[in-house]
């Protein structure tokens, strides 16, 4: 025979929310909690109230109550689903990711290596275009100025 169901509390002080469970563990599961609310203080045990029969009527649903701005209202919500415990399959896929990620950083390692190297070539032709131009223009400059100077 299915045990009674009890009506359990729980408010963050702006909503409360309000479950019918057979169980604390249950009622708790149903607002995803995992820590002990009930040893904190901050969920209880409910005997009577709107929220009560609202919670008796729709066994295992959330009922949702704002306490600051909408009293009164009552919302009824889906309790959150479980999170299942991480399997192979989801653990390979981390693994997978890891190494896909890992291969990543290699190669765009290897390419960040190759456009340096590039980049010194470039800097190193460059500087010997400069030498190369400085040398062509003092030449012509010894030449302009023979040149001139026969003219004198």
């Amino acid at each position: 025979m299915p045990r009674a169901l009890k009506v359990f509390r729980y408010s963050d002080g702006f909503h409360a929310w309000t479950v019918a469970a057979s169980s604390r563990a249950k009622a708790l599961a149903a607002w995803g909690m995992t820590r002990d609310l009930f040893r904190d203080g901050m969920a209880e045990e409910i005997r009577a109230g709107p929220d009560h029969a609202a919670a008796l009527a729709a066994p295992g649903e959330l009922i949702k109550r704002g306490l600051s701005v909408d009293v009164g209202k009552v919302e009824r919500t889906k309790a959150p689903k479980k999170k299942a415990g991480a399997g192979a399959k989801d653990r390979a896929r981390v693994a997978a990711l890891e190494a896909e990620l890992a291969g990543l950083d290699a190669a765009q390692g290897e390419e960040t290596a190759a456009l340096d190297a590039r980049r010194e070539a470039l800097d190193r032709e460059a500087e010997d275009l400069a030498k190369r131009q400085d040398r062509d223009r003092e030449a012509v400059k010894a030449k302009l100025k023979a040149a001139r100077a026969r003219l004198s």
